[in-house]
Parts: C-alpha cells; structure tokens; sequence
C-alpha cells in the first residue's frame, strides 16, 4: 500500500506492513445537472482530526450510532 494523505491537512495516514492503522472518510462525488461540476467526478480523503474540526462548524449535528461489530 502506498501512502494515503489527508487532503485537507496532508498528513499521511499510518501504514505499517501494507497495513492501515488509521481510519478516514473518503468522499467521491459525481456532480450533475445544475451544478458548476456537471459531469465530473470529485474525491477525497479527511483524516479523523479534520472531520472534527470541519462539524464543529456544522449548523445540524452529524447523526451517530453504535454498530455492533460481529467477530
């Protein structure tokens, strides 16, 4: 695996052994009709620190949940 950045801070995210120790939202977009982007494709990568430092300027509350994780 090669290196994996945050696009917003450009930190790498820790790998070790092909193996990723950290996780991240990755966003891809297809913009369509009424926006300035129709047609193209747009993604990125946010590490946990700019995630939370992007919703404390949300006006509505991200909505969480507990998964139950099956072993």
């Amino acid at each position: 695996m090669t290196g994996m950045y945050c696009n917003k801070c450009g930190k790498m995210l820790k790998v070790q052994k092909d193996i990723l120790y950290e996780d991240f939202i990755h966003i891809s977009k297809t913009w369509g009709y009424f926006s300035q982007k129709d047609g193209k494709i747009q993604d990125f990568i946010l590490c946990e620190e700019c995630v939370e430092t992007i919703e404390k300027d949300f006006v509505i509350p991200s909505h969480f949940e507990d998964v139950k994780e099956w072993i």
